[in-house]
């Protein structure tokens, strides 16, 4: 595209691709509905969906705000403007094609932190119809190789510091992918890497090429890596469908967050949550982008840093987890100036307490939007969301448009009112199913089609949500996930360990922390500094166990499944 108008011309195509879709509601309910069969609809309007792809939807509205910041580095100053933005995204696509040969359906991993540089490399391999598989830039070798066998990815884009890890995972993997380098400085790019900025700011590409791609909604699009209810990371494969879905249940007018992009005024989105997780990627990343926001990128969460830039940017919605409310409570540095220009702050990844929020609007003085929503990695994520004004912080709201949810017994016995089970959902915005497992997805999904979430929750009689706890096993720290089957794996890898079961304990900082029960092969003798330095180099930070308690057997039920709740009675009541 060599010109501004060339580039609105373009839009307007897109346009017509997705029209409709900022007007895409119809038959609003006034009242949230149980019907006979204990299934509880949205009050909020149904969303009918424009025929297009994510990256396409995203765009759509380009011409009104080409020359608004997209996303810029809070610690730099480093940026794009909307309009750089497409054109390097559509170069990278571009060179994506011809020279890696990407096509259709091809996987690319991106390991990056939040940098201003990921929209584009994630629309570029959109554009360029790939799938966009993400990883957390603090995986260890092992991590990334697993992860890169289960998605088969053909190409990783990632940091100069980071590229020793993806060779050392690629020699685990016995893979050999070409590696892709965001040049954030003039810092010398590692050995036998190609520069992304080489790729997207090429001159001299065919753009044309990009029209052999063929890419409809209802193709994965997003391949994000979760544990679902139980056991090792499973891939979710969510469509354009599933996102585009999403967004525009977010776009409700009674449960909106955000505020149209005009020529007086852009929000500003501080965006300190990872991309590389649904909520980051979804919610933050692609729905702010499609309303002409500005992202403020933290590569590294540094509390200070953070403070700061709330005040800097002028930050005036944010999406938050729990520790993230606790440190704004509690920090030294916070202050009521420090929150002057936040109107909305929205937390999820899990519940926070009401007596957390009250913390936190002793600190900034003044009245805020402050809700919390529910969802999961396989939703896309947003499944309940409060309508606004809403002041009930423990509860996440209704349903959000076109999303039906129901309570279910052990037998998956429908329940009523302010009954406790499971909740199950269904909606355009639930997975497609996880990629190549079959097994997990006869185990995720009803015969009738319902998602089964493996949290615990009520409904009351106006179909409000609360989530009373979690079925699943997982460990919830600092809002990631940590399965316990994955630490379970590692620790039987140790060569003095037989057996090994982990469960999650109160943190209080982190919400929860991993503690190990490990049973030892006979005449082995190893302290537990031993089996933690053994554990931890091969894990993520946020996974590291330091806490073991050595046992003569791990307790299990007849079909060899481990009995937690027992250990959690025994040790940890």
């Amino acid at each position: 595209m060599s010109s501004t108008k060339s580039l609105f011309k373009v839009k307007r195509t897109l346009d017509t691709l997705c029209q409709g879709s900022k007007y895409a509601t119809v038959s609003v309910r006034r009242n949230s509905s149980w019907t006979k069969d204990k299934v509880v609809k949205s009050p909020f309007n149904n969303v009918e969906l424009p025929n297009c792809t994510l990256n396409d939807y995203i765009w759509q509205n380009l011409d009104k705000w080409p020359e608004r910041t997209v996303s810029v580095c809070a610690v730099s100053g480093r940026g794009y403007t909307y309009e750089q933005a497409f054109k390097l995204s559509n170069a990278f696509a571009a060179n994506l094609r011809t020279k890696f040969q990407v096509r259709d359906g091809d996987v690319v991993s991106v390991m990056l932190p939040n940098v201003p540089d990921y929209p584009l490399v994630v629309l570029g391999i959109l554009e360029a119809g790939g799938v966009v598989s993400t990883l957390n830039p603090i995986y260890t070798a092992h991590e990334v190789s697993r992860q890169l066998l289960m998605s088969n990815a053909k190409i990783v884009v990632t940091l100069p510091e980071i590229v020793d890890t993806i060779k050392n995972a690629l020699k685990l993997a016995k893979l050999d992918l070409p590696i892709i380098v965001i040049r954030t400085n003039g810092d010398e790019m590692p050995e036998g890497t190609v520069v992304f900025n080489d790729l997207s700011e090429d001159p001299h590409v065919d753009t044309s090429c990009l029209k052999a791609v063929r890419r409809s909604t209802n193709d994965v699009c997003f391949l994000p890596y979760s544990s679902g209810t139980t056991g090792l990371p499973k891939g979710v494969e969510l469509s354009h469908r599933n996102i585009i879905a999403n967004l525009e249940q977010i776009n409700e007018p009674r449960i909106r967050c955000h505020n149209d992009t005009t020529k007086s005024h852009q929000d500003s989105v501080m965006a300190i949550l990872p991309f590389f997780h649904i909520y980051g990627a979804s919610v933050i990343m692609f729905h702010k982008m499609s309303i002409g926001a500005k992202l403020v990128t933290l590569a590294r969460f540094q509390p200070d840093v953070y403070l700061q830039s709330l005040q800097k940017f002028k930050t005036n919605l944010l999406f938050i987890a729990p520790p993230i409310l606790t440190l704004m409570s509690s920090h030294p540095a916070a202050s009521k100036q420090t929150f002057q220009y936040l109107d909305t702050v929205i937390n999820g990844a899990a519940p926070s307490a009401a007596s957390d929020c009250r913390r936190f609007f002793d600190k900034v003085k003044r009245k805020l939007d402050y809700r919390q929503g529910y969802g999961l990695t396989e939703t896309s994520p947003v499944v309940c969301f409060p309508v606004n004004g809403s002041e009930n912080y423990s509860t996440v709201g209704n349903p959000v448009g076109s999303t039906e949810v129901k309570i279910v017994d052990l037998d998956l016995n429908s329940l009523g009112p302010n009954e406790t089970g499971e909740l199950l959902i269904k909606g355009p915005q639930v997975m497609c199913g996880y990629k190549e497992n079959p097994q997990a997805n006869s185990e995720a999904f009803t015969a009738d089609g319902w998602f089964r979430s493996g949290d615990l929750a009520t409904i009351d009689d106006k179909g409000v949500v609360t989530i009373a706890d979690r079925l699943k096993e997982l460990i919830k720290v600092k809002g990631f996930q940590v399965p316990p089957a994955e630490l379970e794996a590692v620790l039987r890898d140790h060569p003095a360990v037989n057996d090994a079961a982990v469960i999650g304990v109160p943190h209080p900082q982190n919400g929860e922390a991993p503690k190990a029960f490990v049973v030892l092969k006979p005449s082995q003798k190893v302290d537990t500094r031993d089996i933690c330095v053994f554990v931890n180099e091969r894990v993520a930070p946020y996974k590291k166990i330091n806490d073991i308690v050595f046992l003569d057997s791990i307790p299990k039920s007849s079909a060899g499944k481990i009995l937690r709740k027992d250990l959690k009675a025994k040790y940890c009541s």
